[in-house]
Formats: structure tokens, C-alpha cells, sequence
């Protein structure tokens, strides 16, 4: 059984009597490539809020005047009229200054440690830095998957609890709640022992046909 991680005293301790039919610590709370994905989109949003950031002020700099609409009007900045620039200018800053905290957020997500796991029959419990996280298994979906392999892989685990996410073009889509077990060992026997329970679990009446 893949249980000989040693939790924290007081870990273990929330555990009580319960039997661990697993206990692993992950290695970081995301996978690696969740970190790199954000570091590239906020190195990218960054660059093109940026360029236009510099853009703009280079022209006034150089005497030339910057022509664009404001609420809809016609308006013209240049050295001798800075107050048309101030709107379009605290808007482009916010672009930059989230581009910035993407950047920074990616890049401090890939030294950010992962926490313990331990599976009982019944639920999933997470626990880091003092703080404890009961998930029943019946809150989960089913959904799994699994990266890596047995020796060192990371499980996905989606859960019924989410968030409705509106898209560009119209429409909506549910996005699930997501747990990540990451950089762990004997993942694919994990992942057996989480589907087993889940399934168990499952709040969902069993649909029968009538043949």
C-alpha cells in the first residue's frame, strides 16, 4: 500500500483512527507545466501592453501627435495637451502591471511546495502549513487523469464544485474545481484506489434499462 509517507504529529492526529489506504506528499502544489503556461502568457501580455506603453510615449517625445477615440469622441495627445493621455494611460498600465503579476505569479508557482495527501474510505484529505482540507469522495466527478507514471506521475482529480465561464463569442461552460497530486510515487495505483472510491460514493442513481 502506497502509505509509509510520515505525516506532520498533528496531521496525523486529524487523521485519528481512520485507515490510510494511501498518505504521499506531492511535490508542488501545481504541475510544472500550469507554471510555465502562465509565465509565458504573462511575458506575452506583458510584451504587447509594453510596446504600446512605449509606443505612445516615444511619439510624444518626439514631438508627434497621437490620434484615438476616448468614450467614443476623437481626441489628440501631444506634449502640449498630456490630459487627453491620462485615461488610455492608467489603462495601459493596468494591462502592464497584470501582465507583471502573471509573470511574477508563474514564476513563484513553480517553488511553491505541494502538501500531503492521505485516502481513507470515505474522503480525501489535504494538509499544509497548519491548514486541513476534508474532501468527500462523493464531491468528485469521476474525471481523473493521470501524467507521468507509476514511479513518479501527478493525478487530476475533477470535482463536482465549479464556476460558470461565460466565452467570448456568446454561450457558457462549466470549468469543474480541480485537484492536483503532484510528483508523487505509485500514481497509478493512486489513481486505481481514488476511482474505486469515488465510484463507491457516487451520489448518482444508477440508470436501468428496461431491455
Amino acid at each position: 500500500m502506497p502509505n509509509k509517507t510520515i505525516l506532520p504529529p498533528e496531521f496525523a492526529s486529524a487523521i485519528g483512527a481512520e485507515n490510510k489506504e494511501f498518505a504521499v506528499k506531492a511535490e508542488r502544489e501545481k504541475p510544472i507545466q500550469k507554471s510555465i503556461a502562465m509565465i509565458l502568457f504573462g511575458s506575452v501580455w506583458t510584451a504587447i501592453s509594453g510596446i504600446a506603453m512605449f509606443t505612445g510615449i516615444n511619439q510624444i517625445l518626439k514631438g508627434e501627435e497621437i490620434s484615438f477615440k476616448l468614450n467614443g469622441s476623437p481626441a489628440v495627445a501631444s506634449l502640449d495637451n498630456l490630459s487627453a493621455l491620462l485615461m488610455p494611460g492608467i489603462m495601459i498600465g493596468i494591462f502592464v502591471l497584470i501582465g507583471l503579476g502573471m509573470l511574477c505569479f508563474g514564476i513563484y508557482s513553480i517553488f511553491k511546495k505541494g502538501g500531503y495527501f492521505v485516502g481513507t474510505k470515505n474522503r480525501l484529505v489535504y494538509y499544509k502549513n497548519g491548514n486541513i482540507k476534508s474532501m468527500d469522495w462523493e464531491q468528485f466527478n469521476g474525471n481523473i487523469e493521470v501524467r507521468g507514471n507509476d514511479q513518479k506521475g501527478t493525478i487530476i482529480l475533477q470535482m463536482r464544485t465549479g464556476k460558470i465561464v461565460h466565452k467570448k463569442h456568446g454561450g457558457e461552460r462549466f470549468v469543474p474545481d480541480i485537484v492536483y497530486i503532484t510528483g508523487i510515487p505509485n500514481a497509478l495505483t493512486i489513481e486505481q484506489i481514488c476511482r474505486k472510491r469515488i465510484k463507491e460514493n457516487d451520489p448518482t442513481p444508477t440508470q436501468w434499462k428496461t431491455i
